[in-house]
Formats: structure tokens, C-alpha cells, sequence
């Protein structure tokens, strides 16, 4: 009897081995204990939108420092300047170069809004007097996964300094089996993505949120392993079963000596 006791022990591992395989197996993205994580940056142009590629903005052009309102669609031979009737999107495209009325095809990927609103007035000056240009991108936004079984959201970047912070509070903020310490932001080509990791679990990792989010970065929020418990739960039926069977074996056992 001893040995069948014995194997049933070793049945009993062997199932508890192959539920054990199959925790945390929904948790995404995870990394090497030493993987090198991208630094995150601390100068200013962290702290602004960049325009990249599939990038779709829209952007008015005015005259006279921003008192008339030119109609591309109106324009014959570069000339014409009446109220605009329709709002025409560019793409930015694989290359970073997006084709404009009248000045063409500029290269603007890489760049701030700001800094593309001064260069497009620079470039429509001479067609027009002291131009004003307003720039805005229009399918920027971020996806989130809170951790903690909540279910992943799209972000819109409802401004073009949107921060990380601000993202996961949009999504209703951290549930109590998030990692406050183990947030990851990836960015860029999924290829060969930047990985950033944020500790906001005190105050003074805060400093590290004025960090702007960018078109398409993905924000994950690493959940806290709750593998024992759910192992538990799912094995104490098992546990029941085996404790009885060994019951009904040393009972039959002592009853045929």
C-alpha cells in the first residue's frame, strides 16, 4: 500500500507541476531581471509632442499675423486669400515628408509642433505677409494597460504635452494589484522599440513624469503575481481528493491485517 501511496504522491506533483505552467501566463511584455532599460530623457524636448510618421494633422494658415484665413481650396496660381469652407488632413509619411499647398513636399518628422508652426510661416512667407500657422495632429493617441485584470484602453493625447501620468489617471489610475514601481512605456518601431520603466510608487519618482507621451506609445503596468493564492484555489479540490483517498487506503489497509 505504501507504494501506491507513493505514487499517488508523485500523480498528485505532476498535476500540481502542470497547473503551475500555466500561471501568469496572461502577463504581457515581460523582460530579463537585467534588461537594459532606455534612459529616460531629461531635457526639454522630452516634455513635448513630436511630430513622427502616420502622423495626421490638420493646420490653418492665416495672412497678416493671423487676420485673414487663406482657402487652399480657393487658390489659383498661389493667389486668393477668402474664409475657409473645409479642413483638409496631411499624413506625414514612411519617409517624414508630407505634401503641402504651394510649398510641396517638406520634411517635417522629428520635430515639435512648435517647431514645425515656425517653419511652415517661414516657408509660406513668400507667398504671403507674416503668415500664422496652427497645427494640430489628429490621431494621436496611446494605448494602457492598468494591470491588475483591468482591461486595456485607448488614449486619446487630448493635448500635445499629455503626460504618463496623466494617461493612467484617464483610464481610472492604478487598481490594487498594479506595480506603482514597474510601469513601462514602449515606443517606436515594435521592431526595435525604446522600453522606459517608471517607478511612481513615491514622490520622488514623480520627477520623472514630466515626460510628454508620443503617438501610439504603449503604457503597461506591470500586475502583482497573485500565484499562490490562485493556485490554491484552484488545487484544494484536488488537495480534498487525494487527503481522502489516502484516508480510504490506510482504512482498507488496516482492515485486511
Amino acid at each position: 500500500m505504501s507504494l501506491r501511496i507513493f505514487k499517488g504522491v508523485i500523480g498528485f506533483v505532476v498535476i500540481i507541476s502542470m497547473f503551475a505552467c500555466n500561471y501568469n501566463s496572461n502577463v504581457m511584455l515581460k523582460a530579463d531581471k537585467n534588461y537594459p532599460y532606455d534612459t529616460i530623457e531629461a531635457d526639454s524636448s522630452s516634455s513635448e509632442y513630436i511630430i513622427s510618421t502616420s502622423d495626421i494633422f490638420e493646420f490653418k494658415l492665416y495672412t497678416n499675423d493671423g487676420s485673414l484665413l487663406v482657402d487652399f481650396t480657393a487658390i489659383k496660381e498661389s493667389q486668393g486669400v477668402m474664409t475657409q469652407t473645409t479642413t483638409t488632413q496631411y499624413l506625414v509619411e514612411h519617409d517624414g515628408l508630407v505634401k503641402l499647398p504651394i510649398i510641396g513636399r517638406i520634411s517635417l518628422a522629428g520635430q515639435s509642433i512648435k517647431e514645425v508652426e515656425t517653419l511652415l510661416e517661414e516657408k509660406y512667407s513668400k507667398f504671403y505677409i507674416k503668415p500664422f500657422v496652427q497645427l494640430n495632429v489628429v490621431n494621436k493617441r496611446v494605448t494602457v494597460f492598468p494591470g491588475g485584470g483591468s482591461k486595456a484602453q485607448i488614449v486619446p493625447l487630448v493635448n500635445d504635452n499629455m503626460k504618463i501620468i496623466e494617461a493612467i489617471g484617464a483610464v481610472g489610475g492604478l487598481t490594487s494589484l498594479a506595480k506603482a514601481n514597474r510601469i513601462k512605456l514602449i515606443r517606436g518601431p515594435l521592431k526595435d522599440p525604446k522600453v522606459y520603466m517608471f517607478d511612481f510608487k513615491t514622490l520622488e519618482g514623480l520627477k520623472q513624469s514630466d515626460f510628454a507621451l508620443q503617438a501610439n506609445d504603449i503604457i503597461y503596468v506591470e500586475p502583482r503575481s497573485v500565484y499562490y493564492q490562485e493556485l490554491i484555489r484552484d488545487i484544494a479540490p484536488l488537495i480534498g481528493l487525494l487527503a481522502n483517498t489516502i484516508t480510504l487506503i490506510v482504512v482498507i489497509t488496516n482492515l485486511s491485517k
